[in-house]
Order: C-alpha cells, then sequence, then structure tokens
C-alpha cells in the first residue's frame, strides 16, 4: 500500500502518526510540507479528499492565524488559501493519503482507519494512552 504522509516533524500527533504508518509495516512518502510548501491545487485537492474545508483545515492554535486576522468568520475561503499557500503552518497536521482515503488525522488513531494491517501491539497514543493492546487489537 502506498502512503503518503504531509508532516510536521515538530508536531508529537504528526510523530506518532508517522510511528504508527512505519510500525504497520509501510515506507510512506514523508512530506516536509514547512519546508516544501503548498500550492493551491494541491490544498484544493486534499481539502476536497478529505472533506474539509479550509476553516475546518486550519490551525488556529501555535500558528499566525490569529495574528493574521484569519480567525475572523467573514474571511472566506479564498482568503484562507491564499494564506496557506503562503504561510504553510497555517494547514492542520498531518494529512495521510492512502488508496482507502484521505484524512487529517487528528487525533492521531484515525489513521488507523487508512492502513490495510495494525501495528503490532501493544502500541501507545503521544499521551500515553493505549491505542493497540498485547493482541493486536485496536482499543477504543
Amino acid at each position: 500500500m502506498n502512503v503518503v504522509i504531509h508532516h510536521n516533524p515538530d508536531c508529537g500527533t504528526s510523530r506518532n502518526v508517522l510511528a504508527i504508518i512505519e510500525a504497520a509495516g509501510h515506507r510512506p512518502t514523508v512530506i516536509e510540507y514547512l519546508k516544501t510548501g503548498w500550492t493551491r491545487p494541491q490544498l484544493l485537492g486534499l481539502f476536497a479528499a478529505a472533506g474539509l474545508t479550509p476553516r475546518t483545515a486550519l490551525r488556529e492554535t501555535k500558528s499566525p492565524a490569529a495574528e493574521l486576522g484569519l480567525l475572523d468568520r467573514s474571511i472566506d475561503d479564498e482568503m484562507l488559501i491564499d494564506a496557506m499557500v503562503e504561510h504553510p503552518v497555517l494547514v492542520n497536521r498531518p494529512i495521510v493519503c492512502t488508496a482507502k482515503g484521505v484524512k487529517l488525522c487528528r487525533p492521531s488513531e484515525t489513521v488507523l482507519d487508512l492502513l490495510d494491517r495494525l501495528p503490532p501491539g501493544p502500541f501507545h497514543k503521544e499521551d500515553g494512552s493505549l491505542l493497540i493492546d498485547s493482541e493486536g487489537r485496536r482499543v477504543g
């Protein structure tokens, strides 16, 4: 299975999603979007595939969203996309793409719905809670 993760290595959730993918036996294509940036067509395609809008994909905390005035609900999607292209950190992460679909994987266990197999357990989330038990079954 081909797996692509739009990843921020400074984000605990993104690191955990990558670890889940790798523990399940996949070698994903890792796109560090803070380095590569986004294009408008790329964002529009990802958002459409994931069922997101620019507003629902906007990272409101630990980003310049407030300083840029993007939290104002009168800001339209076009302006949000423009800001996301200019400031890649404004896009929430990680976004994972597989043959099973595209999702914003917050919380991290969301990625399990996109994989063809689970990682062996036990496996814990970034907060320490159990995600996969020692029998390899999904918890929760």
